[in-house]
């Protein structure tokens, strides 16, 4: 076997973006109103990447690695690119489009402004004059003034510069200089747009931008699924099988500690080397995905082309090409198109880290077109003017997400957050800072609380609480409470109470042990019999990750069950001072922090992934599923996820199934590598997990999902970690296969025509109508998540009664315990379980 090696590090690059001199005049290209006044101060320079500074984690929350501002793609080379404008400024200045591609943040792109400015959509068009896969956009704002800067924004692709079809990524940007990435699937193309649909500051009709780049493949591939490789052989150009065993067949036996080397006894083989898989049958493909070896260096693959053939005999030009970077993380080399082909060719003309003539290769895999109706869909990314590392769902069809004190990292006791409203019928974000609750809400405890409002509790201002009102869109602060917290725990009791436990990352030391929040006094009790030691994990770090993101289900009476990530679970009565005594192992499983637990039923959770320490300890893939029946918890192992993941989302959906999105096998915070990028779908009537269409952007830490009224589900965010490659301030729609037809198409819907009030008691029956038949009704709890927790998801079948054609007596659960008090969404779903739009109700 050969040495393993010297680990060689690649320089950190965040953006390649040149800095030329700096110019100062007195025009809107420059940022002056046409009037003559300054519209604001001059923005400091942007520097280059070469002076970025590293990001600076608040204490406690752990360092951000050293790789974190790698790019998670490659900028694309510039040359021989053009670009031209629907309009741009030159006649009082040098407004050309052409300034954007110069290398010189100094010169300036701006729409027309002299005589009559060239009103509001603008737009910038990039000719690469070849086609080359394409993952980001990275919008450099002027770097002297203010107007023009982009807020609302869409990006569109063309293979050839005519057919654009719908956008790939629409958002809004923050009104500041720094650099934007606006990320999408990652897919081949010659000509990407960018259209500025509004001004960030609305100082006028302008637009405006420094430079532009363009990201090439970031390794990972969007909108397929693996294809299965049953009677697939590899062939290789050479092999070591005389002082191991270093055969191609290696790449397809589904064992990653296994793999093919190149030839390296005797005298070694030269590069380049190629390995060949032959599917034995004609197939759509649309990505190779390369599994370097896990015990040493040697080998990784680095400068590679892959081709196809039909025949094994004749070969293309290649489909992919490029340089993956020197490290054991999972590649992708994502197609310019998808090609139908037999045979498929890895050829690599030099090992990553220049340590020899080797080649090696653990795992092969193919990926091609995902089916709609059995996979699903992904929509465009949208992009927000912060990462979303908390949401809730708002009846109105809104999203509220926040992050922080600012848009993109965290640190320290500010007392304001970073908000934004998604409008899910518009797809327009809009951006609010919230100073007047003195609370800075990043790592926070989230409750949905019995009449719609949304209570956030402690996190980097430990003690406070606030409460937002979506009737009046407005924040307000509460009572503090008693134990300053970050990182706990929180669920809404069947008695419309609140209840939290845990949460060492912040505040001083000492048991984080419950407390409750009454809607009626607005403030809050402490439980002192109720101490989060008996519920903490045996993390290595202590308390401090020990008793973080437990999960909770409230059930009758006040009662609490608090299932994980401990694999002890503890049953918590809220009464008087408090109890919590054990329910339990939870099965055969370990600690599992950062996994999820997702109510799926009446009484029914399943409970999945997570990893026995906070960060740096493989992720599991193992689930179970837990039941409650009065005071009794008893869990069953269910089927394994694909993947072993940590710091993913998992949402259930009306039909009883559970989906689950994004996180890391090895779970590291403020990294992207080891994501698992195939969603899963978990079926409860055969307790196994399929793969869902891939994501265009990996789901890590700090990251959400969330179930929508039409029935899709929301998942975005990651990062925060300030000046580094790894936030993602965006999010997209994924559609499931039961609204997909097999070419993509909705399939017809029940519709909920009337019937359903804005409230309702529990025990309560309504007379619902939908036009038509329908097989069954459910409630599905409006929820928010943060952190990989979602404690208020919940989902309820109802009994129903057809009364005519049409028309249904549909009956809430009289127990408060099953049905909390809240905002839920109403569904309908046919025979096939395919549900309606849902209609919000608030039962009390």
């Amino acid at each position: 076997m050969q040495p393993r090696g010297i680990r060689v590090r690649r320089s950190p690059l965040l953006v390649a973006l040149g800095l030329g001199s700096l110019i100062v005049g007195l025009t809107p290209w420059l940022g002056v109103a046409s009037t003559g006044v300054r519209s604001g101060p001059i923005p400091r320079p942007v520097p280059t990447a070469s002076a970025l500074p590293a990001a600076k984690p608040a204490p406690h929350h752990g360092v951000v690695p050293a790789n974190a501002m790698e790019p998670t793609a490659p900028v694309l080379a510039r040359t021989g690119w053009t670009v031209t404008a629907s309009d741009e400024e030159s006649s009082g200045e040098n407004g050309r489009a052409a300034n954007v591609l110069d290398g010189d943040t100094a010169t300036i792109w701006h729409s027309k402004w002299t005589g009559t400015p060239a009103p509001l959509p603008h737009t910038l068009t990039v000719d690469m004059h070849r086609t080359a896969v394409v993952s980001a956009l990275v919008y450099q704002p002027r770097v002297v003034g203010t107007n023009g800067r982009i807020g609302e924004y869409s990006i569109s692709l063309s293979t050839d510069g005519l057919n654009w079809g719908s956008p790939v990524a629409t958002g809004t940007l923050a009104d500041d200089a720094v650099a934007k990435t606006l990320g999408f699937a990652p897919q081949g193309a010659r000509f990407v747009r960018l259209t500025a649909v509004t001004e960030a500051g609305n100082r006028g009709p302008w637009t405006s931008a420094a430079e532009l780049n363009l990201l090439g493949d970031p390794g990972t591939p969007a909108a397929t699924v693996d294809l299965p490789r049953t009677g697939w052989t590899a062939t290789a150009s050479d092999e070591e099988t005389l002082k191991e065993n270093g055969r191609a067949a290696n790449v397809l036996d589904g064992d990653d500690g296994t793999y093919w080397h190149s030839r390296w006894s005797g005298t070694p083989a030269p590069l380049p080397h190629s390995l060949t898989v032959d599917m034995h049958r004609t197939t759509a493909v649309s990505a190779l995905v390369y599994q370097p070896r896990k015990d040493g260096a040697n080998g990784r693959a680095g400068t590679y082309t892959v081709t196809t053939s039909t025949d094994g005999t004749s070969f293309g030009t290649p489909v992919a090409s490029g340089t993956w970077r020197d490290d054991d993380t999972v590649k992708t080399a994502t197609f310019t198109r998808t090609v139908n082909a037999r045979f498929i060719r890895l050829t690599v003309s030099r090992e990553a880290g220049n340590r020899g003539p080797w080649t090696s290769a653990a795992e092969i895999r193919l990926s091609g077109p995902a089916n709609p109706a059995v996979h699903g869909t992904w929509s465009r990314v949208t992009g927000f003017p912060l990462v979303p590392v908390a949401t809730a769902v708002l009846p109105g069809d809104k999203l509220l997400a926040w992050s922080a004190y600012a848009i993109d990292r965290f640190g320290g006791s500010n007392g304001y957050t970073q908000t934004a409203i998604l409008d899910l019928k518009t797809g327009r974000v809009t951006q609010r800072r919230i100073d007047n609750t003195g609370h800075d809400m990043f790592c926070p405890g989230i409750a949905m609380l019995a009449d719609g409002r949304v209570l956030v509790t402690g996190g980097s201002n430990a003690d406070k609480a606030s409460i937002y009102d979506p009737a009046t869109d407005a924040w307000s602060a509460t009572t503090s409470m008693n134990i300053a917290r970050g990182y706990q725990a929180m669920t809404l009791l069947s008695t419309g109470e609140a209840f939290v436990l845990g949460g060492s990352w912040s505040g001083a030391t000492g048991d984080r042990a419950g407390e409750v929040w009454s809607p009626d006094t607005r403030t809050w009790r402490k439980l002192p019999g109720v101490p989060a030691a008996p519920a903490m994990t045996a993390d290595p770090r202590g308390a401090y990750r020990a008793d973080n993101h437990m999960w909770l289900y409230a059930t009758s009476g006040g009662k609490v069950l608090q299932l994980g990530p401990s694999k002890r679970m503890n049953w918590i009565t809220t009464t008087g001072n408090g109890s919590i005594t054990s329910a339990g192992n939870r099965a055969d499983s370990q600690d599992a922090m950062t996994g999820n637990a997702v109510p799926y039923d009446i009484g029914k959770l399943l409970t999945l992934g997570g990893s026995p320490a906070y960060e740096k300890t493989p992720a599991t893939p193992r689930a179970y599923t837990v039941s409650v029946d009065g005071d009794q918890a008893k869990a069953v192992r269910t089927g394994d996820l694909a993947r072993a993941r940590a710091f993913s989302n998992s949402v259930v959906l009306p039909d009883g199934k559970v989906a689950v999105f994004g996180g890391q096998s090895y779970p590291l915070p403020f990294s992207d590598a080891t994501s698992v990028l195939t969603p899963e779908l978990w079926d409860p009537a055969t307790g196994r997990f399929t793969p869902l269409a891939t994501m265009g952007i990996p789901r890590n830490y700090h990251s959400v999902a969330n179930l929508l009224p039409d029935g899709r589900i929301f998942s975005g965010g990651g990062g925060l970690c300030g000046d580094c490659a790894t936030n993602h301030a965006d999010g997209s729609v994924f559609t499931p296969p039961y609204l997909l037809n097999a070419d993509g198409s909705p399939k017809p819907r029940p519709v909920i025509t009337g019937g359903v009030p804005p409230r309702a008691a529990a025990g309560t029956s309504l007379t619902v109508g939908t036009g038509g038949p329908v097989a069954s009704f459910v409630l599905m709890r409006a929820a928010a998540a943060t952190h990989s927790t979602d404690n208020d998801q919940r989902r309820v079948p109802l009994a129903s009664t057809a009364v005519s054609p049409g028309s249904y007596t549909v009956s809430i659960p009289a127990d408060k315990g099953v049905v909390l008090p809240g905002t839920y969404m109403l569904f309908a779903l046919d025979a096939h379980g395919v549900p309606s739009t849902a209609r919000f109700i608030t039962v009390t």
